[in-house]
């Protein structure tokens, strides 16, 4: 396959100078900056699919009407904090 390039961008002469600091040695501007881009990709493409399952699974929710009120999680928040404040204190008294 055949190569592509980028279109070339503009940057202040202080943020190539920055860029340039913080390359390993070496490593070339242009391999830094395919690898942000490869990785900025990367993580989109990770965020757009967590969405998509964050949005199917509140329409599951929504169409099982399942779920919990929050009356029962605090309840049930409340008992776990209630029994964290117990083991502590007959731990504090052994």
């Amino acid at each position: 396959m055949r190569s592509a390039t980028f279109p070339p961008i503009r940057v202040e002469p202080k943020v190539r100078a920055e860029v340039e600091a913080v390359l390993r040695e070496g490593e070339s501007l242009t391999q830094f900056i395919e690898e942000a881009v490869v990785a900025a990709a990367a993580w989109r493409r990770v965020q757009a699919e967590f969405v998509t399952r964050g949005e199917a699974a509140i329409e599951h929710w929504k169409r099982e009407g399942g779920g919990h009120t929050v009356d029962a999680v605090m309840d049930d928040l409340q008992r776990r904090l209630d029994d964290a404040k117990r083991r502590a204190a007959k731990h504090a008294g052994r």
